[in-house]
């Protein structure tokens, strides 16, 4: 298979507008969730989130288009001959309320496709993009995805960019769920009660290492492994053995062909649901037996970014293995039993090429990457 390297990466969320400005809010240990002014949220049961700043959208047009525009402001250029994965859950949801409370009939406009179009059209690429929508783990899998078709020769350049809102009809429906906190999130702690929903988005492009080369591209990091699997346990709950997770981690392990020894450290997906945070710490214990791996979570400090959420994950676990450090696992204050040398509220350094990248999503869905720095062995 071919090596598949990262190239550029840039992220948009409520600590920032750039993937540095995230980078340092994390690791201050600030949390961008607050009260919710966008719209009415005195029906619900929770009326917080991490909502990007300053986003303000023309009439009859979607709050995707300016958080695209914060996006791809300075990104990198990128080749005509690049297939396009774009990764959202519900894209440009809020034309749809729009529209129904208008008694309009929704429109192509609310539809991912839109959003797939004017990319193309931006970049000028000669092929339609494809839009993945894998619930929480949307992202995760476009990447892995994006990986695939470079490693197996069937293209040399892939750009993934990853988006969702907040908005009235997400928040209505977890609040309908009952799987929001009213206060913010607090994920991998004794005490947590519920995840807090965040928007942004990420850009990564993705080539083989050879054609970075040939156009003297410097690689972020590489894209060493990736796995996805299915529990099919429950429409929202995962399975409390954490099957699917180590599934879909021994997957990863074993298309990269390296062992779990490997592993330095895990951006966990975290979403500070009682069930979801003690999933994934079964699997890791399972995975990785007595080893006192760095594990954290961001979604205490930017909020659950839904389709987003492995995609701003990935960005931000490439500037980690740069700076051999682990992100504090902002809003963690009791960690759960035994995980006490793994979960920390501050930086965490660690020593190691290769980190552990994994998000799960309803209908059982669990993915993982194994990222690692940019030298080549």
């Amino acid at each position: 298979m071919k090596q598949v390297v990262i190239t550029a990466a840039q992220t948009v969320t409520a600590l920032g507008d750039s993937l540095e400005q995230t980078w340092q809010g994390l690791q201050e240990g600030r949390s961008a969730i607050a009260p919710v002014s966008r719209f009415d949220c005195s029906r619900y049961h929770a009326k917080i989130a991490a909502v990007v700043p300053e986003l303000h959208a023309a009439p009859g047009e979607s709050l995707c288009s300016p958080l695209l525009e914060k996006l791809l402001a300075n990104f990198a250029t990128v080749p005509a001959d690049t297939r396009l994965l774009l990764a959202t859950t519900k894209g440009p949801i809020d034309l749809l309320e729009v529209q129904q409370r208008a008694g309009q009939a929704p429109d192509h406009t609310v539809l991912p496709e839109a959003l797939l179009g004017n990319l193309q059209q931006r970049f000028g690429l000669k092929q339609p993009g494809l839009n993945l929508n894998a619930a929480c783990a949307s992202s995760t899998i476009a990447l892995a995805r994006a990986g695939a078709m470079i490693a197996h020769g069937r293209t040399e350049c892939v750009l993934v960019i990853c988006l969702d809102l907040v908005s009235e009809f997400v928040l209505a429906g977890f609040s309908a769920l009952k799987g929001l906190s009213t206060r913010a999130s607090r994920p991998f702690d004794r005490e947590r009660d519920g995840l807090s929903l965040g928007e942004g988005a990420a850009a990564l492009l993705l080539m083989s290492a050879e054609r970075a080369q040939r156009e003297a591209h410097a690689p972020l990091g590489r894209l060493l492994g990736w796995g996805v699997a299915n529990d099919a346990n429950h429409i929202t709950a995962p399975a409390r053995d954490g099957s699917g997770l180590i599934a879909a981690v021994r997957c990863a392990l074993q298309t990269a062909q390296l062992g779990s020894d490997a592993i330095a450290a895990i951006s966990a997906h975290g979403t500070g649901t009682v069930y979801n945070d003690a999933m994934e710490l079964t699997a890791f214990a399972a995975l990785f037996k007595q080893r006192p791996l760095p594990v954290n979570s961001i979604k205490g400090a930017i909020g659950h970014t839904l389709g987003a959420a492995g995609g701003i994950e990935a960005a931000l676990a490439l500037r980690s293995l740069q700076a051999q450090q682990l992100l504090p696992t902002v809003g963690l204050q009791q960690p759960e039993d035994q995980t006490e040398q793994r979960l920390s509220a501050s930086p965490q350094p660690f020593c190691g090429e290769v980190l552990l990248s994994t998000n799960s999503g309803f209908g059982g869905i669990n993915a993982a990457l194994l990222l690692a720095t940019g030298e080549t062995p």
